[in-house]
């Protein structure tokens, strides 16, 4: 029965995520209030607000956030972040919603692309950006992504908030306080690869609800699984499921350097996915070894053998030992893309829209 109230309630919290405007977001996950009102999140519910999750098989809770007029779901661990410390103008670690919008609109430029997104900030190509054109195409990029696109200032019955998005979040961290410094291109990879590794900690630790510094085989295995389309999700949870029927497998603790190898491979999923479906045309379905090989060879990632046989054992579908790559490339992909939640024209029409902006020129130019 609690597994099955998991899954409703994942399912409404998936569409809250991606169907619902950014302050009913905001509101459904955040966890704090300011005596004046004001609806704040901690760093793990922003986690939660953006990444897929389950609740921890180790907890006894079936779901992460409610609405007014809900009953609160219990009692969730948040560790401090670092992270959000570091960058956080009132010291208190929390992230009003003008920062949430601010982080949901950076999350949705593919780490793979964040050469070419500064390039597009750096519209006098010298290496950096002042505030006012940082400013410009993150209204640009806001209206490519869905929660920002969508968001009206916090403008929702009940909702308080402080302060317009457009002046809000990070800028005082990239440009000070009188916004009159230059952003430098290394200060901004820097942040970028910092939020994707912090949200990857976040969810790390959401799953380590017992402090044990690793995580079970089957949270391991729910991450995996979190982005699958809603059609194909009960057939895998009923694989994952299926670990806890397996000595073999259901002792299996996964550290977080597994966890974060796994991750970096999801990050390099192009060619990864390129060198399984080249090798499955030539020779046929793709063993453990076959599978440990094109992620050291082509990508330089080494998975353990422990993370391999958690894979196959979800993906193995008929069991023969061999796997079908393409159900857990689809899976993969749609993560990036629940993080990066782009409206229907995409990135690419972020880069076309900036394409037929006269002040930013060709997009040859943007990528020279």
């Amino acid at each position: 029965m609690e597994a099955y109230r998991r899954k409703i309630f994942f399912n409404y919290e998936k569409r809250i995520r991606m169907r619902s405007p950014p302050e009913k977001v905001f509101e459904y996950f955040a966890s704090f209030r300011t005596p004046e009102g004001e609806i704040l999140m901690r760093p793990a519910d922003f986690m939660r607000a953006v990444v897929p999750v389950f609740p921890p098989s180790e907890s006894h809770l079936v779901r992460d956030g409610y609405l007014r007029g809900e009953r609160s779901p219990g009692e969730l661990r948040c560790d401090p972040s670092e992270f959000f410390m570091f960058f956080d103008m009132n010291n208190d670690g929390l992230i009003s919603f003008k920062e949430y919008i601010f982080c949901v609109t950076l999350l949705s430029i593919p780490e793979t692309s964040f050469l070419v997104a500064f390039k597009m900030f750096d519209i006098n190509n010298n290496g950096e950006i002042d505030k006012e054109e940082f400013k410009k195409v993150m209204a640009l990029m806001r209206a490519h992504n869905r929660q920002g696109a969508l968001h009206r200032d916090g403008l929702r019955f009940g909702f308080r908030t402080v302060g317009s998005v457009e002046n809000g979040g990070l800028l005082e961290h990239f440009f000070g306080k009188d916004g009159k410094a230059k952003l430098q291109h290394e200060k901004f990879f820097q942040f970028m690869r910092d939020l994707h590794d912090e949200l990857l900690k976040l969810e790390f630790a959401h799953y380590d609800y017992k402090l044990r510094g690793s995580i079970s085989a089957k949270d391991f295995a729910l991450s995996m699984v979190a982005s699958a389309d809603l059609s194909n999700l009960n057939r895998l949870l009923d694989r994952v499921d299926g670990l806890n029927k397996q000595s073999s497998l259901s002792d299996i603790r996964i550290t977080f350097e597994e966890f974060k190898s796994f991750a970096e491979l999801r990050r390099r999923l192009r060619p990864f996915a390129l060198a399984l479906s080249s090798y499955g045309k030539v020779n046929g379905l793709l063993t453990k070894t076959d599978f440990q090989r094109a992620a050291s060879n082509v990508c330089g990632i080494s998975l353990s053998k422990c993370v391999v046989e958690i894979i196959f054992h979800v993906f193995d579908m008929n069991d023969d030992g061999n796997l079908s790559s393409e159900e857990l490339v689809r899976v993969l992909q749609k993560r990036e893309r629940d993080i990066a939640q782009p409206m229907e024209s995409g990135i690419m029409g972020f880069f076309s829209c900036c394409c037929n902006h006269s002040n930013y020129g060709s997009i040859s130019g943007l990528l020279s």
